[in-house]
């Protein structure tokens, strides 16, 4: 039996959503997306960048209104397709100010779509960008826990400025190293899904002070509106899930993830 899908909460505070892709959505015009995402106080998206293809469709994303954002990098899906003009284009725009990271980047072992050798290198390559640009990192890890963490070990000082495990449902052991070295963990509608407690046992284990909150839309859709394409206003249903496991004030969540995402993004506060 489907649940009854409630209106939207609107928080008093502001919230930031760190990881979608508006490029992907089709269920409605972008400014459908944008008017709705701001009626219920999202400050700023951040559309995330995954293949060659794709940069430039990131790039003009970003001027579709002054608070939304993008990253540029290369999906371990798409490892194989990364050359040296790809790094190239994007060493050539991570300065843009409205660009804020580099990523979707990292490793994914559950589809294997690239030969794991090359994405390991692809993985160093862009690391490598983000020390040179000193951005922050968005990362995809997928059945690589050793590997990532084996890879990550290679830049802890060279990576001043961290950036996000998004998407996490790896385990304790990548979530601990991840902590320990100051990185965030990006939680999405998956929180809500009823079989996904391991990734509630990984909420619970993350300090406030180190979620961020995303959508990953037009993917993962949370509860209640699973069936229907996800997108960026979805994202208080996130933030209802993640008080309730964490045994958190809602207002306490909203305000530590804004600031969590503004540290992380923004140079801010």
């Amino acid at each position: 039996m489907s649940k009854t899908r409630r209106e939207i909460p609107i928080f008093e505070h502001p919230i930031i959503e760190t990881h979608c892709h508006l490029d992907y959505l089709k269920d409605r015009p972008l400014a459908e997306t944008l008017a709705e995402s701001r009626r219920v106080n999202i400050e700023r998206i951040i559309t995330i960048a995954v293949a060659p293809d794709n940069l430039a469709a990131v790039r003009t994303l970003c001027q579709a209104a002054p608070w939304v954002y993008g990253t540029q990098g290369i999906h371990p899906h798409e490892a194989e397709h990364y050359t040296d003009a790809v790094e190239r284009e994007i060493r050539e725009h991570v300065p843009n100010p409205d660009i804020v990271a580099v990523g979707e980047i990292g490793l994914d072992y559950y589809y294997d779509h690239a030969d794991r050798d090359v994405q390991r290198q692809v993985f160093r390559r862009q690391l490598q960008i983000a020390c040179d640009a000193d951005l922050p990192v968005v990362i995809h890890s997928r059945e690589a826990d050793e590997d990532t963490i084996a890879i990550l070990k290679e830049f802890e000082h060279s990576l001043t400025r961290r950036g996000v495990i998004h998407s996490f449902t790896s385990g304790p052991g990548l979530a601990r190293y991840a902590l320990d070295q100051g990185w965030c963990l990006g939680f999405n509608g998956i929180t809500t899904f009823n079989k996904a407690e391991n990734v509630r046992d990984i909420v619970r284990m993350t300090p406030i002070e180190q979620i961020l909150l995303e959508t990953d839309a037009p993917f993962l859709t949370p509860v209640p509106y699973r069936g229907k394409e996800n997108a960026p206003f979805y994202l208080p249903f996130v933030a209802e899930k993640i008080a309730e496991v964490k045994g958190l004030a809602l207002e306490q969540v909203v305000r530590q993830t804004y600031l969590n995402s503004l540290r992380t993004f923004f140079r801010e506060p």
